[in-house]
């Protein structure tokens, strides 16, 4: 591998990715690869629902999603680990800014789980779905 390998985790469920993250960290330390680990706090600015909340919402999520990665990391990882670990919080569409974030910083593996899918995912797709459809670069999907 060339570049990094990109985590996702979701953070609104308290180690329900913890299986993603030791997957993620095992293959960056295969090629001493740089391990990120994205998060994805949803947009409330762009729809409706945004109006009922000023920026300092958005702001107080943002900074609460990184101290819940930074604290999944270390707890999953161990601290020493964590230091070496690139935490990114995104806002907006979790596959979009996935793919994004994975092409800005030419990841070369996307690191992603998939969860027990509920109805709405079999008629819309899931976010690792759509990763891994739309992905420039090898995903691995852990379930």
């Amino acid at each position: 591998m060339t570049g990094p390998v990109l985590c996702a985790v979701d953070i609104s469920n308290p180690h329900r990715d913890d299986n993603v993250l030791k997957a993620a960290a095992r293959q960056a330390a295969l090629d001493a690869a740089q391990l990120d680990v994205i998060t994805v706090v949803p947009d409330y600015g762009m729809s409706v629902v945004g109006t009922y909340f000023d920026q300092s919402h958005h702001d107080k999520a943002v900074e609460e999603a990184r101290k819940r990665l930074n604290d999944l990391v270390s707890e999953v990882l161990g601290d020493e680990a964590n230091t070496k670990v690139r935490h990114i919080v995104a806002t907006g569409n979790a596959y979009d800014e996935i793919l994004r974030v994975a092409e800005a910083d030419k990841a070369s593996l996307i690191v992603i789980g998939a969860h027990k899918p509920d109805f709405k995912d079999y008629l819309l797709g899931p976010n690792a779905a759509r990763v891994v459809r739309h992905s420039n670069c090898s995903v691995y999907v852990v379930r």
